[in-house]
């Protein structure tokens, strides 16, 4: 049985992990805590994340380790990264956990084997090149594999992708990756392969087009709600030109999460290292503060002040259990901070994160429906 290795298994490691084995390989997963990793190999890992801890039960060939060197293994070939890559005051991401993985990979010596490195965090354009050259002596070909997911459907997401982006400096490699996620996708997405540096820009640009989406909405969702218009049908109605579309293009909350706000940045701080300005982008953030604005003072309007005003969930995406530039909590606090009194209906797990955070902001309910 052919053997990959997946060098970081947090909440999305833990999910590619978990789908290659899934469609037939032996997976190794490495991690830096042990305790997170005995609790994979026990099979006693709570996740959020659905799906994760029906996967992990039924899984048989899936195995976690805290010592990179095991992925010397002669049958392993491809290595996936999936390593956090925070954001910067600058707004570019650090690089910092990839680096200390290659420069281990390097002391390691030169392979005996070709292995397939694919980088699956999200890297500033330009860094899959940089490292490139430090694995070309070591028998390590370099491949820039980002996803397109979303928290809270990240096994499904992986598994019916409307593209598997590849970025390659050779050909062999792309193709080996390619095969792999033919067997690991359940539908036949386009495959989408080119050089590092144009794989790197596609995955910052897709996200930030997508975040232009949602704050043109949402625009046209005030102005229509300013002078009594029907914004659902306005939105309905552009979005029926195929040129457009609807997804992503419904009025409700600004984007947030851990992925579209800090993209936007990047990709700006990109484009102005290069001399180039992302106006676009640049708008789409003061876009998204301004609906928050305007929902703001309707709402204070809206409700009055014996009212309760009553927020189904206040994680950036309903049904995870991420608060990270989440749009609605930012408002739920901004209007509970005002006088008015907000109740939020939320799982138990994201009550006590609120609770922790918040005191006796909130009037709380727990829904785990």
């Amino acid at each position: 049985m052919e053997k990959i290795a997946v060098v970081g298994i947090g909440r999305l490691g833990i999910c590619l992990a978990l789908n290659l084995e899934a469609c037939g390989y032996a997976v190794l997963g490495i991690d830096v805590s042990k305790e997170y990793v005995d609790s994979v190999n026990n099979k006693t890992l709570q996740s959020n994340e659905p799906e994760v801890s029906k996967y992990l039960s039924g899984s048989t060939n899936f195995t976690a380790s805290v010592h990179l060197k095991d992925i010397l293994d002669d049958t392993i070939k491809a290595i996936f990264i999936v390593v956090p890559t925070p954001s910067m005051p600058s707004g570019e991401f650090s690089h910092v956990y990839i680096d200390t993985i290659i420069e281990q990979l390097q002391t390691l010596g030169k392979q005996t084997v070709q292995r397939h490195l694919i980088i699956n965090s999200t890297c500033m354009p330009g860094y899959c090149n940089s490292i490139e050259k430090k694995l070309n002596d070591l028998n390590y070909t370099l491949i820039y594999n980002p996803e397109f997911i979303a928290q809270g459907s990240i096994m499904k997401d992986q598994q019916f992708p409307d593209q598997v982006l590849i970025g390659e400096n050779n050909v062999d490699a792309g193709d080996y990756v390619q095969t792999i996620y033919t067997k690991l996708c359940k539908n036949s997405p386009r495959y989408c392969r080119m050089s590092l540096i144009s794989a790197e820009i596609t995955k910052l640009a897709t996200n930030c087009f997508l975040t232009t989406k949602i704050s043109f909405a949402n625009a046209i969702g005030d102005i229509a709600t300013k002078v009594n218009g029907e914004p659902e049908k306005i939105l309905d109605a552009i979005g029926a030109d195929s040129r457009i579309g609807n997804k992503y293009f419904r009025y409700g909350f600004g984007y947030g999460g851990p992925c579209f706000p800090r993209d936007n940045k990047a990709f700006t701080k990109f484009a102005e290292n290069n001399n180039i300005s992302m106006l676009i982008s640049e708008a789409t953030d003061k876009a998204n503060q301004a609906h928050n604005d305007f929902l703001l003072e309707e709402w204070k309007v809206k409700f009055r002040e014996e009212e309760f005003i009553t927020f189904d969930s206040v994680t950036y995406k309903k049904g995870t259990d991420i608060l990270e530039e989440s749009q609605q909590l930012k408002l739920a606090v901004e209007l509970a901070k005002s006088g008015k009194k907000v109740i939020v209906k939320e799982s138990a797990v994201v009550i006590k994160m609120l609770i922790d955070k918040f005191s006796d902001l909130f009037i709380y309910q727990i829904n785990d429906n």
